[in-house]
């Protein structure tokens, strides 16, 4: 699944996205498209991180897990496999190909009132990519790989108290890879992985606190300020988040709303009250509700990346919509903030580490 995976994805990389059509002109999209349009318009706050979850991130991920499991699969110890496939892991949750195509289905919807609008091959070729990498993490067990890993390329003699029962006093887990090890003051970095042991992750809390204030502060502007302009015969008007939504109910697109009053409103707003319920269990001290609180950092860390809906819808209309006067669609400063309302709450929820409430709990 992983080489078809890469295959498909070099399929839509190369090939076009969609084709449009205004009044005779035509214009077409690939995935590369969209961070070019945006750097061309000096917006690079954006252009970089679309770039990076669109192109480099699924790309970094496919490949990587390729190399992890042909070292495995050729049993041998290729240089680098354990922080390959430790960096693997950490980079699958900014891989947003299957988030983009569902800007694209809402692009798709937007545009058909300005344009006509036809995907082309390359979107069928993510479409594909999207299927496989789902079944890749269905598919995937990290610990089996890690197992696989040791035998390929055993750890140092100095790890072999690392595979003790976790039963045995101040054993820290690996942060990366899961490995019950020594303490920090027997062994500095994971024998497994070779990342540095932390019996919790450093400054988690003021990091966490840090990072959702920040992006409650942005959330305001992101949702004032117009996240894009559509302009059609030199006449348009800026759009907030919220006047998009109403504009597409207006044009009887309900699902579609839902979807971005979804991503935009309430999934940002659900990541900062689920953030800092978490950070005042902390706190406060000990809850009844840790098990509760312990599902509730799940969702706010699975979900938190599908606020980027917006975004990537924003680039497919840039790339697609320029034609001067006749048709013609431009990000907002808005949509600046909100990227950066995103990311910030992704951070945050990665910094937070869940095991704190059940410290305060034991103690």
């Amino acid at each position: 699944m992983s080489a078809a995976s890469l295959v498909l994805f070099a399929g839509g990389l190369l090939g076009n996205l969609a084709e449009v059509d205004v009044v005779g002109q035509q214009r077409t999209a690939s995935l590369l498209s969209g961070p070019i349009a945006l750097a061309g318009d000096g917006l690079w706050e954006l252009a970089v991180p679309v770039g990076f979850a669109t192109i480099a991130a699924p790309l970094a991920v496919t490949g990587l897990l390729l190399y992890v499991l042909a070292g495995v699969w050729l049993r041998q110890p290729l240089p680098g496999l354990r922080s390959v496939f430790a960096w693997r892991n950490a980079l699958r949750p900014w891989a947003m190909i299957e988030v983009f195509l569902v800007g694209f289905f809402v692009a798709y919807a937007k545009l058909g009132a300005l344009v006509r609008i036809t995907p082309s091959s390359g979107f069928f070729a993510l479409f594909g990519f999207m299927i496989a990498a789902i079944a890749i993490d269905a598919a995937l067990d990290q610990q089996a790989v890690w197992e696989a890993i040791d035998e390929v390329d055993p750890i140092r003699p100095a790890a072999a108290a690392g595979r003790a029962t976790a039963a045995r006093p101040g054993l820290v887990s690996c942060h990366v890879c899961q490995l019950s090890c020594e303490p920090p003051a027997a062994i500095a970095c994971c024998p497994r992985c070779g990342f540095t042991l932390h019996r919790r992750k450093p400054n988690s809390l003021a990091a966490t606190v840090a990072l959702a204030s920040a992006g409650l502060v942005l959330y305001f502007p992101a949702n004032f300020f117009p996240v894009l302009t559509v302009s059609r015969l030199g006449q348009g008007s800026p759009s907030t988040i919220l006047s998009g939504v109403w504009e597409l109910l207006a044009a009887g697109q309900a699902p579609l709303a839902a979807i971005v009053f979804l991503a935009s409103v309430a999934v940002p707003v659900f990541k900062l009250i689920g953030l800092g319920a978490m950070v005042l269990i902390v706190v406060r001290g000990p809850s009844t509700h840790l098990r509760r609180a312990t599902i509730l950092y799940r969702i706010v860390a699975l979900i938190g990346r599908w606020s980027m809906i917006v975004i990537f819808m924003e680039s497919i209309l840039n790339a697609l919509v320029k034609f001067g006067a006749a048709a013609e669609i431009d990000p907002g400063q808005g949509a600046i903030a909100f990227a950066a309302v995103v990311i910030l709450t992704m951070i945050s929820a990665e910094r937070f580490d869940p095991r704190l409430m059940w410290d305060r709990q034991a103690a």
